[in-house]
């Protein structure tokens, strides 16, 4: 008797996660796996890495560091990680023209993915109270301290790629994770346990600032992604800044050249398909708008994360990367901005284009500026220009 309690037990739980699977299906999770709410084995990796200080200023991580050992941080009592991936690769990016600025994919879509998948986990979620009444349950979009990428790893979903990406061998990696937390016991899925990675390394060598300290090991330091978005409120250090190229916001050149993505599909989700006016940007517009006028542009999108200071000192530095000389006047203009990091970027930019009116514009506005920071920007700017006219 005790056989057939157990066997049915385990029917009732297989046949609970297969209802859960066909409901993430239906609500355009492209993948659904499951696994119980354990220690994940990154922990261990994350410690060594806040240990090195690769998180850069993202001292968020660090502080609830103990959190992310165990799920019943996120959700007491928890048994089962419900982790889902959905699919934002649209289509190929636009071409670039000197002036303008990439956008990663994952924030060309017309509302912010963290509102679109929460939605979804809600209405998973209510299927699991509907069927289970009394159940608790917790959605996570990459915003509670839970290691998602672990969990899929687990879940059966993939594995982790030299970029430290999740990979999988059908969708390749142009994914958002994010899970369901439950008090239930679910029928788990096994763990991916194979790398099909082998001897490639094009992700590792495609990364123009180097930000890959050896293969799967990410410092943040030096990502773009990190410099674009999560370095708030400081300059950008100035040997990182050329190869930021025309990056305002985030980076993809380390999926772009991943083999697995090459036959990733496409996106179905109307909420992920591309705004056209988000890529690409135009950097000299950018300059233009002040703190009104740039939430009003970028509402509702990722975008709004660097804030416009973050925004507009990239533009900047988009700028200055272009080499191109047409843009002197309206980084001039610029250079008045009430922000000290954007004047600092701007003035760095028009170390980089050069040429008399840069000179002058320069050295005026070091006879007004109050901010020590802007006016070592402008210093090293004149001298680079005046090294380059030497050498010249």
């Amino acid at each position: 008797m005790a056989d057939v309690a157990r066997g049915s037990v385990a029917s009732d739980r297989a046949d609970g996660s297969a209802l859960i699977k066909t409901a993430a299906q239906r609500l355009g999770f492209e993948l659904c796996g499951i696994t119980p709410a354990t220690s994940p084995s990154g922990f261990q990796h994350l410690e060594r890495w806040l240990d090195q200080g690769l998180d850069g200023s993202m001292h968020y991580i660090g502080g609830r560091r103990a959190a992310y050992e165990h799920p019943h941080s996120v959700l007491s009592g928890v048994r089962s990680l419900i982790v889902v991936g959905i699919n934002y690769a649209t289509r190929e990016p636009s071409p670039i023209a000197a002036g303008e600025g990439r956008v990663s994919r994952y924030a060309w879509g017309t509302r912010d993915y963290h509102d679109v998948i929460r939605d979804k986990l809600r209405e998973l979620a209510s299927v699991l109270h509907e069927k289970w009444p009394g159940c608790r349950t917790r959605g996570v979009v990459d915003t509670a301290p839970l290691l998602e990428r672990d969990f899929a790893q687990l879940a059966g979903l993939g594995w982790f790629g030299k970029n430290t990406l999740l990979i999988n061998k059908h969708k390749g990696s142009w994914l958002f994770l994010a899970a369901l937390l439950t008090d239930l016991e679910l029928a788990a899925d096994e763990p991916h346990h194979a790398s099909h990675c082998g001897t490639c390394r094009l992700c590792l060598d495609a990364c123009p600032t180097d930000a890959f300290v050896e293969p799967y090991v990410l410092d943040a330091r030096k990502c773009i992604s990190y410099l674009t978005i999560e370095l708030r409120n400081q300059p950008v250090p100035s040997a990182l800044r050329p190869g930021m190229e025309d990056w305002l916001f985030g980076c993809d050149i380390c999926q772009d050249v991943c083999p697995w993505n090459r036959r990733a599909p496409r996106s179905s989700c109307a909420d992920f398909q591309p705004r056209d006016d988000l890529h690409p940007l135009d950097a000299v517009e950018l300059l233009s708008l002040d703190e009104e006028s740039f939430r009003a542009r970028f509402r509702q999108s990722p975008l709004l994360r660097p804030g416009r200071s973050g925004m507009l000192r990239n533009a900047a530095i988009v700028l200055g990367n272009s080499r191109n000389r047409r843009f002197v006047s309206a980084l001039q203009t610029a250079l008045s901005d009430a922000d000290p990091i954007v004047r600092g970027a701007v003035a760095w930019a028009l170390g980089q284009l050069g040429g008399s009116q840069a000179v002058m514009a320069l050295k005026q506005r070091l006879l007004q500026e109050s901010c020590q920071d802007v006016c070592c920007e402008i210093e090293a700017a004149v001298a680079g220009i005046s090294h380059a006219n030497s050498e010249g």
